[in-house]
């Protein structure tokens, strides 16, 4: 019988073992959903503030392990709200989003007590990968070792970015890797050329859903070729991963 599981990769929890908990504020109700199914897929749980005055209340509420706040919001700025939130809270990572992006910008953001900075749009993954990042530094979370993706005799490991099909390594480029480790992270599950662009590319890019099937045709050459098939088109839908035959 074939096997799907989560086997090597570090992965941070809450100190007293809780799921990693996220406070967005953002008044982009668009953009706060990729961002929740995005962090769904982490095993975490996300709070979600749509103004100045609800991020300051949900803050003191959730007692968040980290917060995502975006600079431009209808009632008070930003940077505002994270001075406040410093003011009685030095040591929760903080990543500030903005359409922004100069020197000046982004220094006035750090000076402002942020972590991190990001323009938008941004890629999901990269997201993900840079609060995984602030996470590690910060002493809200404690890391377990969770094991690398396994659909089948499909195996992708995370820590080392190495993907091995029966035993034998596939070499991936950056966004066939992202690619297919978001179709592992969803086995059996059919997903959208919509879903995909958004999750894989960024939550803003404008390109057309043809991206997705040119990539899906450069992982079906490295992983299906020669073996029994293991991506699927479901026509009309998308697109799904399931163990081979």
């Amino acid at each position: 019988m074939t096997s799907v599981s989560v086997k090597g990769v570090p992965r941070p929890h809450g100190a007293d073992g809780s799921p990693i908990r996220v406070l967005l504020v953002d008044d982009e109700p668009a953009l706060a959903n990729l961002v929740k199914m995005a962090l769904h897929y982490e095993g975490w749980v996300m709070d979600v503030a749509h103004s100045g005055q609800e991020a300051v209340a949900r803050f003191d509420e959730t007692d968040p392990d980290v917060v995502v706040l975006d600079i431009a919001l209808p009632d008070i700025d930003g940077l505002e709200i994270l001075r406040r939130v410093r003011e009685s809270d030095s040591y929760t990572p903080a990543l500030l989003l903005s359409a922004r992006d100069s020197a000046m910008d982004r220094s006035s953001g750090l000076a402002a007590g942020a972590d991190d900075y990001m323009t938008k749009p941004f890629s999901l993954e990269e997201l993900v990968a840079r609060l995984r990042n602030l996470l590690g530094r910060s002493s809200h979370a404690a890391w377990s070792e969770v094991e690398s993706l396994q659909v089948g005799d499909l195996v992708l490991d995370d820590a080392s970015r190495e993907v091995l099909r029966d035993g034998v390594p596939v070499s991936l480029s950056a966004t066939e890797f992202e690619l297919l480790r978001y179709l592992m992270r969803n086995p059996r599950r059919v997903l959208s050329r919509a879903e995909i662009l958004d999750r894989v590319w960024n939550y803003g890019y404008d390109g057309r859903s043809s991206i997705v099937d040119l990539y899906i045709s450069y992982l079906r050459k490295k992983i299906d070729t020669g073996r029994s098939p293991m991506i699927h088109t479901v026509r009309g839908v998308g697109y799904m991963l399931r163990p081979g035959e």
